[in-house]
């Protein structure tokens, strides 16, 4: 494989505009999923010098007025027990740091559609996703740089469970978004 950008999606219906020139990797829902297929990804280069992985999709908006393409700086594990872990004496460096942004994603297994969780969730973060951390996470082990690009696609309530119907406008934003960085 050559160097350049590797294109992380979780499925094919976000990925649906991703020019046919870059190489992408559908990984599936969840954390597990996600690490799993961008390691295996990573793992298939004999040489991941230049290489940075480009992990695209939606986001719930866990605060009002949050809508459009966001490029996250902070992606936080939110379902790990992290403190009782932290207690027990080990890091569970459950915040990386992938960019420059203010915007914090929360990555959990949770399918975030309950407005109770997403205003608990609203105090951490500002989007809500399920693979983002696992694809950071993934890169970080490798030695290969991330970005994350999300597209919100709905308020991380009762909506998201329209994710169906909403994730074509997202994916096609997301497109665009590489033609203009690839």
């Amino acid at each position: 494989m050559t160097s350049g950008l590797l294109v992380v999606s979780a499925t094919v219906a976000e990925a649906a505009h991703v020019p046919a020139h870059l190489p992408l990797v559908i990984t599936g829902l969840g954390k597990t999923a996600a690490a799993a297929a961008t390691a295996r990804a990573l793992a298939a280069y004999d040489d991941a010098a230049g290489l940075t992985v480009v992990n695209i999709g939606t986001a719930g908006a866990l605060r009002p007025g949050l809508t459009g393409l966001f490029e996250p700086g902070v992606v936080l594990n939110h379902d790990l027990s992290a403190d009782v872990i932290r207690s027990l004496g080990y890091d569970p460096q459950e915040r990386l740091v992938v960019g420059e942004s203010d915007v914090v994603l929360a990555t959990g297994d949770v399918f975030v559609s309950d407005p109770v969780v997403r205003d608990a969730l609203a105090a951490r973060a500002h989007l809500v996703d399920m693979e983002g951390y696992a694809v950071a996470w993934a890169a970080r082990q490798a030695g290969v740089p991330v970005r994350l690009v999300k597209h919100v696609s709905d308020a991380a309530d009762e909506s998201a469970l329209e994710w169906p119907a909403l994730v074509a406008r997202s994916a096609s934003v997301l497109g665009e978004w590489l033609r203009g960085h690839a």
